[in-house]
């Protein structure tokens, strides 16, 4: 898709960070031809994001972990180097069963022929941000599921009704 623009693109974020509006994506296992590469080329290439999550997906103080794309060749220098980084745990994504140091017997590998690493943290992510940027910088690593789009809309569904926030005010308009 890259030059090409579309108008809108929506989704539905794993996890909003609270304030900033950046997004965390590709938690879910992944469904057949699915991909994080693809999906987010789309998000990159609209001129208008907007995601629709349920109010516990609007988190501050995140927990839990990020996908993170790596190359196939040397992925546990990759992954080392993450574990160091960030003081938490990579683990290779299984594409069946459990995940272990190695990935378990089966370890996912995408139509791209990347394999997932969840980088777990074992405590609060500070900033989102900060994590995309050292990951972007990390030999071996290929895309990560964190987006940061302006503008961004997110649409939040509660017992409430809807909130709407805007990244550009980040102020609730309805």
């Amino acid at each position: 898709m890259s030059g090409k623009k579309i108008d809108f693109a929506f989704d539905d974020a794993d996890v909003i960070e609270e304030g900033t509006l950046f997004a965390i994506i590709g938690c879910r296992k992944l469904q057949g031809e699915e991909s994080i590469i693809q999906e987010k080329s789309i998000l990159d290439s609209a001129s208008k994001l907007v995601f629709i999550i349920e109010e516990t997906q609007y988190k501050g103080g995140l927990e839990g972990f990020i996908p993170v794309l790596i190359q196939s060749l040397n992925w546990m220098a990759t992954a080392e180097e993450i574990d160091d980084m960030f003081l938490g745990d990579a683990e290779k994504r299984p594409s069946i069963g459990q995940a272990g140091p190695l990935g378990g017997d089966f370890p996912l590998v995408t139509r791209e022929g990347h394999n997932i690493l969840d980088v777990i943290f074992t405590s609060p992510i500070e900033s989102l941000a900060e994590v995309a940027k050292s990951l972007d910088k990390v030999d071996g690593v290929v895309d990560h599921g964190v987006i940061s789009k302006i503008p961004c809309t997110v649409v939040i569904s509660s017992q409430n009704g809807l909130n709407i926030l805007d990244k550009l005010t980040a102020d609730i308009v309805g």
